[in-house]
């Protein structure tokens, strides 16, 4: 009998742990529906989003919106919307996405450092097309022999569209939620 409880107990205990592991914020994806409060965001930063969620007593997830991605009240601010429900997500570049005590966690750097300014070095700029996403900018980089490395900052900060900075020169990274960057050479 004892080790029944024992065995039901550590069940219990390796299914919680399973399903807090699971349990980030996702860039690049919605949760559509659940809504029972929006704010605009004023430092545009997901992280905002996740910390007012956490606090909340009625808050089970969240999803933020970057600026120039959704209306509130006919801006195009950052928007955050708290969720009483825990809904599916949807794959949306618009948004990130999270559950309550989950917080924000940043992509990895890799090819594309999500979150990220390498502020400086500029040699050139250029607004992008709204159906042009950071892999363009990427790739301009890539295809100039000058270029070191390259900074895609969204629409809404700063630019009703997107901007592309090319670099010839590597600069530190800085943690700005307006960015994605990348180095090349």
């Amino acid at each position: 009998m004892l080790v029944r409880v024992l065995l039901s107990g550590l069940c219990g205990l390796v299914f919680v742990v399973g399903a807090g592991a699971s349990a980030y914020a996702q860039s690049g994806f919605d949760r559509p529906g659940g809504d029972y409060a929006r704010f605009t965001v004023s430092s545009g930063d997901p992280a905002a989003c996740a910390a007012r969620c956490d606090r909340d007593s009625r808050c089970r997830a969240w999803t933020f919106s970057y600026p120039g991605t959704a209306s509130l009240g006919g801006s195009n601010a950052a928007t955050c919307w708290l969720k009483s429900q825990v809904k599916s997500v949807v794959q949306n570049p618009c948004c990130v996405a999270g559950v309550k005590g989950a917080g924000l966690i940043e992509a990895r750097p890799g090819p594309i450092e999500y979150s990220i300014d390498r502020y400086g070095g500029d040699y050139r700029h250029f607004d992008m097309k709204a159906d042009q996403d950071v892999n363009a900018c990427k790739q301009a980089c890539e295809g100039e022999n000058r270029c070191r490395a390259w900074t895609y900052v969204r629409a809404g900060y700063g630019s009703q569209a997107p901007r592309c900075y090319l670099k010839d020169k590597i600069k530190p990274p800085r943690r700005r939620p307006c960015c994605m960057s990348g180095v090349i050479r």
